[in-house]
């Protein structure tokens, strides 16, 4: 079956282009399977991720199905659909990971963009006009959400979503996210919208505490604001999930706020070196220290069905693709309140 369009996109051809000089050009997308689909992109989110590939170190895609393979059963040509950080895993029947739908921690996982597809040619992102990739990783987006809000779910809110879902958020549980920023936001929606007994923001300054109230926290704690701060807010939390990535993070105090047999989840991640910590931070009440990345496609179902029951609205800025130039610097300046998704207004309008 031919295409009467062409692959392009917004290229990252070396380590400059972080700093906005990503370079417009064609690209020759993955040899066409029958379990493939392509997809003209309407939305794309930007994500840390990006910036990490781009510094030479993922892209979450919406748009609509425009030909789909003959051995896909789940998307028809015409269907508004998502992709997100991973476009492929092996998929074999004997991949532990696999087959118990954790296809996100498959040793063959391979991402969105700068990996490699199992003919050797490259994976490429959603900053361009079109994207192919197997469906298994496709998922139809609910009517319920616009497409600048699914963009930077399919990336951000699932990494946030999965491990809150995975380690019992809900009632009875009282969680804690570090860090208010793209990714922390959805830690804050989401976990309101588990049904937790109580949502803590945790940030170094109360810069954002009238935001991360509006998202759902019931309580802020600025650590740069309270040099107790640890100590008074000791074992008043069953779960928290640390979206920052800075190695000089006060990891020890993060666990003085954990009650005993309480979880601690890493999904920020940090170019550097994680902080030092004595064993004796999580023994001595029996914490539990855990990593987290992204989510599987059944996980991503998950998240997408709760969103729409629940109206769940993230916080987004759009931008035009055109301007990607603009938004990559910015997004490394801090400027997304709290998540930029570039629109490619060649099929989509701002």
């Amino acid at each position: 079956m031919s295409t009467d369009y062409k692959f392009s996109g917004w290229m990252g051809l070396d380590e400059k282009s972080v700093d906005g000089n990503l370079k417009e050009q064609e690209y020759e997308p993955k040899k066409w399977s029958e379990t493939d689909i392509d997809i003209k992109i309407s939305h794309c989110g930007v994500c840390g991720s990006d910036i990490h590939t781009l510094r030479s170190g993922w892209g979450a895609t919406v748009g609509t199905a425009v030909k789909v393979g003959k051995e896909v059963k789940n998307i028809k040509v015409g269907d508004r659909v998502g992709v997100g950080a991973q476009s492929d895993s092996c998929l074999k029947p004997d991949c532990e990971e696999c087959s118990n739908s954790e296809e996100n921690y498959c040793e063959h996982m391979i991402g969105t963009y700068n990996g490699k597809w199992p003919d050797g040619s490259k994976s490429y992102g959603g900053y361009a006009d079109y994207w192919r990739g197997p469906s298994h990783f496709v998922l139809k987006i609910p009517d319920s959400i616009a497409s600048e809000d699914a963009a930077p779910m399919l990336c951000g809110g699932i990494t946030l979503f999965a491990p809150l879902k995975k380690n019992g958020c809900g009632p009875g549980k009282k969680v804690g996210i570090v860090g208010i920023g793209g990714l922390g936001h959805f830690g804050l929606l989401y976990a309101k919208a588990l049904g937790a007994d109580k949502v803590v923001a945790i940030s170094r300054s109360s810069s954002k505490k009238d935001d991360a109230l509006k998202m759902g926290a019931d309580d802020f704690i600025a650590t740069g604001e309270d040099k107790e701060w640890a100590t008074h807010h000791a074992r008043s939390l069953d779960l928290i999930v640390s979206t920052v990535s800075s190695p000089d993070m006060p990891l020890a105090e993060y666990l003085q706020l954990l009650r005993p047999k309480g979880t601690f989840v890493q999904v920020g991640a940090p170019e550097d070196s994680f902080p030092p910590l004595s064993a004796f931070n999580f023994i001595a009440k029996e914490i539990a220290l855990k990593g987290s990345m992204i989510g599987s496609p059944s996980e991503i179902a998950e998240m997408l069905d709760l969103t729409a029951k629940q109206n769940i609205k993230p916080w987004t800025q759009k931008i035009p693709l055109k301007d990607a130039n603009k938004a990559v610097p910015d997004f490394i300046a801090n400027k997304p309140r709290y998540r930029f998704v570039l629109v490619n207004e060649k099929h989509a309008s701002l």
